[in-house]
């Protein structure tokens, strides 16, 4: 038997916006998670990436993982970044599917995509797309992704199962999705589900 969680969606959502805008404009200030250089090395992300990477989507990495590890990315690919952030995925995907592959990027923080966006103008990336969405509604065609990637991300949201459905609808028949996140093999403490902050932490 679930319950409903103690913190609404709408606060939920306004917590993990406003963290966010943090990291995406203050990458230098400590969070109580791992985030940045130091964390895309701890998760064993190639130096060869990160160098070409654009900085600005290096210093504002938030991930949990490493989603590029468990999975093959072809030239020519269509990729979709379920929450990409400020994008150190989205472009990981593009080096690897090639300027004839097409990555999208969907998130629903403006400022994320604001970063993003202007880090693939900056390098050059035509075949890197943002699209402002939520993961549990990809504004993406079904059946069009041959791979679907997220990280850190799908612990945000109240929907989990509709997340995963749209992850498959995505997909094209025989298409790859590696997701790392965070999971509690425990009951999250009343304490910490009645705030919101630290809900969205």
């Amino acid at each position: 038997m679930t319950t409903a969680p103690v913190v609404s969606e709408g606060l939920l959502e306004t917590a993990v916006l406003a963290m966010y805008d943090d990291v995406a404009t203050a990458p230098d200030k400590e969070y109580h998670f791992w985030s940045g250089r130091p964390a895309a090395e701890m998760f064993a992300y190639p130096e060869a990436w990160l160098a070409t990477a654009p900085a600005t989507a290096v210093a504002s990495f938030a991930g949990v993982g490493n989603p590029h590890r468990h999975v093959t990315i072809m030239p020519g690919a269509t990729v979709v970044d379920m929450g990409s952030g400020a994008g150190l995925d989205l472009f990981v995907a593009a080096e690897r599917t090639g300027p004839s592959g097409r990555v999208i990027g969907v998130d629903m923080n403006d400022t994320m995509l604001r970063t993003a966006s202007e880090a693939a103008a900056g390098a050059g990336l035509a075949n890197v797309e943002l699209r402002k969405g939520r993961i549990e509604d990809l504004p993406v065609r079904e059946s069009s992704a041959d791979v679907v990637i997220s990280n850190g991300v799908i612990n945000l949201s109240f929907r989990k199962k509709q997340v995963l459905a749209e992850a498959f609808r995505v997909l094209r028949p025989g298409g790859c999705a590696s997701l790392t996140d965070v999971v509690s093999d425990a009951i999250i403490p009343e304490s910490i589900a009645k705030d919101p902050k630290l809900w969205a932490s």
